[in-house]
């Protein structure tokens, strides 16, 4: 199931398309006002460090880095459950039946996506029909 969800954002004032899915995800699965979840990432992405793989920080518009994400995340009480690990291969994906009930922040690849009670909330069904593969994800 999916349902279109933009996470507060046009009520934020937001117009136009953005890479904002691990802003939108938690603002959707935390219940959170979206401009809150949008400024506090903004603050986090201030400490980040850059490298040769990281180019740039942390934006809640244009992109968030898992570890900010699961910084923010695990500050509120929200804990990460991982679903694969190097070699695994992927026993998880995308699907109801193979997630947990409740509000969950679930990663996938390049991708966050906020999945409630089974049910896909985002601006499109990024499911892949069934089989896009779980990373983890972050429940209360």
């Amino acid at each position: 199931m999916y349902t279109y969800n933009d996470g507060g954002r046009a009520n934020a004032g937001y117009r136009g398309t953005t890479e904002d899915c691990a802003t939108r995800a938690i603002a959707i699965a935390t219940q959170i006002p979206y401009q809150e979840v949008y400024d506090a990432i903004n603050r986090l992405s201030q400490s980040e460090r850059t490298g040769t793989r990281k180019r740039g920080k942390s934006n809640a518009r244009t992109g968030v880095y898992r570890k900010t994400c699961q910084r923010y995340l695990s500050s509120i009480g929200w804990k990460w459950t991982p679903m694969m690990f190097i070699g695994s291969g992927c026993k998880t994906h995308l699907k109801p039946e193979e997630l947990p009930k409740g509000r969950l922040v679930v990663r996938v690849s390049k991708h966050f996506v906020a999945v409630i009670e089974g049910e896909v909330n985002d601006t499109f069904d990024c499911t892949r029909g069934g089989t896009r593969c779980v990373y983890g994800y972050f429940s209360k």
